[in-house]
């Protein structure tokens, strides 16, 4: 079992040994406090973008929804006419490749599984690099009439700054003992919350009795589950693979191998059961690289991923067609595996909150 894997548990079951690493957090919340004010002081240089900049991150490690956050609001600015750019770190890729513009046919292994799932989802200009600022000049050389650019992850990214900061909070996973890293699972202070426009990730059959006015404005957002999808073309199956399968996706009530690797796992488990199914769970750290051999191990059932593992998945299944034809056996799995796709959807607040910002930075967005 991987460090991640071990501390991710921890963190979940707010495990008592974890308060032995205090001193660390103590010191790690140091750091963090006089870098951060640094920045604020000019002791350390930053860049400004010649064209606004929106920053959407989070203060904890491990998912919260930030991706499908930034698809639905990139095809919601792109509805409205708006030329929108991301920027990413790249998480996962080749950094030595970097910067590097993400295509369509981007290899995870070079770009990062996020950023191929955002532009295959978008089709939007992006980018990608450590350097944030490298990441938006070589955008903006391939994209000079880009209006606004949405970095991903860039919260803790001093070095660039942002006109509009939106931090995702995931409702349901709450902050565990609120303790920064490594005794908790916080990158910042929740101090850091304060004043901030909070995007809170709730579970979409959340409901309310409070109409006040503080809850009314909240911002929010949930995950809607889409269609099961056959991860590879049906083209591309042998006879013999379609027949076993019929290919037809699993049924709610049928038991499945659900497999992950992203940053809070269970939540991808929990929206499973939700719709039905009998979940055998595997959980993998975040941005794992899998293995088609990996995956014989998952027999029999049908095997269901997210959206951001099956960018992954088919580079490995394109990287073999390529080479050869898939042999028997990996038919077999190709023809049981299925992907979850999910949509992020937005309170009105979002939306309402998103156009003020935009207006006030003079990029024009109408209600759509």
């Amino acid at each position: 079992m991987s460090i991640e894997t071990t501390m991710t548990r921890a963190w979940q079951r707010q495990a008592a040994w974890l308060w032995l690493l205090l001193p660390v957090s103590w010191l790690y919340g140091l750091i963090t406090v006089l870098r951060r004010q640094a920045y604020k002081a000019g002791l350390f240089s930053s860049y400004r973008a010649p064209i606004a900049v929106m920053v959407i991150g989070n203060i904890t490690v491990g998912g919260s929804g930030k991706t499908p956050l930034i698809i639905a609001l990139v095809n919601h600015l792109q509805r409205q006419g708006i030329k929108v750019g991301v920027i990413s770190r790249g998480y996962g890729g080749d950094s030595s490749q970097m910067p590097a513009l993400v295509h369509a046919d981007s290899l995870p292994s070079i770009v990062g599984d996020e950023p191929c799932l955002i532009v295959n989802t978008t089709g939007a200009a992006m980018a990608v690099c450590p350097n944030r600022k490298q990441a938006i000049t070589t955008l903006l050389s391939a994209h000079p009439d880009l209006q606004l650019i949405i970095a991903d992850d860039g919260l803790q990214h001093y070095a660039l700054q942002r006109d509009i900061e939106w931090i995702v909070v995931d409702a349901a996973r709450g902050f565990g003992n609120q303790q920064l890293l490594p005794t908790g699972f916080l990158r910042e202070p929740m101090s850091r919350l304060q004043g901030a426009n909070v995007v809170y990730h709730e579970k979409s059959d959340r409901t309310t009795t409070d109409n006040n006015e503080e809850q009314s404005n909240r911002l929010t957002m949930h995950l809607q589950a889409d269609t099961l999808q056959l991860l590879w073309p049906a083209n591309d199956l042998s006879a013999a693979a379609k027949t076993a399968m019929s290919l037809m996706p699993p049924t709610p009530s049928s038991r499945v191998h659900a497999v992950s690797g992203i940053g809070y796992p269970q939540r991808f488990f929990d929206t499973l059961l939700s719709l039905g199914f009998d979940v055998v769970g595997h959980a993998y750290p975040d941005h794992y690289d899998f293995s088609l051999d990996e995956l014989l191990q998952y027999g029999e059932l049908p095997i269901v991923v997210t959206s951001k593992d099956a960018v992954k998945i088919r580079a490995l299944l394109l990287a073999a067609t390529r080479q050869q034809t898939l042999s028997e056996q990996y038919q077999e799995i190709v023809s049981r595996l299925w992907v979850l796709p999910v949509t992020a959807v937005l309170s009105d607040s979002c939306y309402d909150s998103l156009q003020q910002q935009l207006k006030a930075l003079n990029v024009d967005i109408t209600n759509g």
